[in-house]
């Protein structure tokens, strides 16, 4: 039985550094190379599951996002909503890094949580995060989101944002389960893109 550690900043369950197991053993080389540090998911998470769950199910996640319709940026305001939203901090923060590693505009990023007033935001992006927002918070939607988003999105792209949201809190809950904060990702991204 693992007993929960008194540091509420620290993961309940104690990172494994070294996994014994050399595909684990190969993806930490990787992170390392990229990042400066193996992220914490891995070393909690990942090193746990069978191989299978960080390849097949976790890395699909990543890949399934590459051949949605919607844009990149979009789906990167839609995600830090719904991490946001449910305070998951590893994603907000993972989420961010990979906004300023794909160049994305960071003043939308800084405003979205005043994305009702704010100029920046398109119509089609407030009916999307207004309809992220209200299933996230609440899990359900009502007809008027509904019918706001349908005036933007295609049926295809309406899917697509629903995926999102349920994608998102695969990722959410599992950080906020394990109690998974923060690895400082916004700063390596940040120093990366400076060089």
């Amino acid at each position: 039985m693992t007993d929960v550690k008194a540091d509420q900043d620290e993961p309940f369950l104690t990172p494994i550094e070294k996994p014994g197991d050399p595909r684990a053993e190969q993806a930490f080389a990787m992170m390392r190379q990229y990042f400066g540090k193996v992220i914490t998911p891995a070393k909690v998470l990942n090193t746990r599951l069978p191989w299978e769950f960080y390849t097949d199910f976790y890395g699909q996640i990543s890949q399934l996002d590459r051949k949605l319709e919607l844009k990149p940026e979009t789906i990167m305001l839609l995600r830090q909503r719904i991490a946001n939203i449910n305070i998951c901090l590893f994603c907000i923060d993972a989420n961010r890094a990979g906004t300023i590693m794909a160049s994305m505009n960071q003043e939308k990023f800084d405003a979205l949580n005043e994305y009702r007033d704010s100029p920046i935001f398109t119509e089609a992006e407030r009916a999307a995060l207004d309809h992220v927002t209200e299933l996230t918070r609440d899990k359900k939607v009502s007809p008027e989101t509904f019918n706001v988003l349908s005036r933007h999105y295609s049926e295809r792209e309406i899917c697509e944002i629903v995926y999102i949201v349920a994608s998102e809190h695969v990722y959410n809950m599992t950080n906020i389960g394990l109690n998974i904060h923060s690895d400082m990702l916004c700063d390596v991204a940040k120093k990366m893109k400076s060089k």
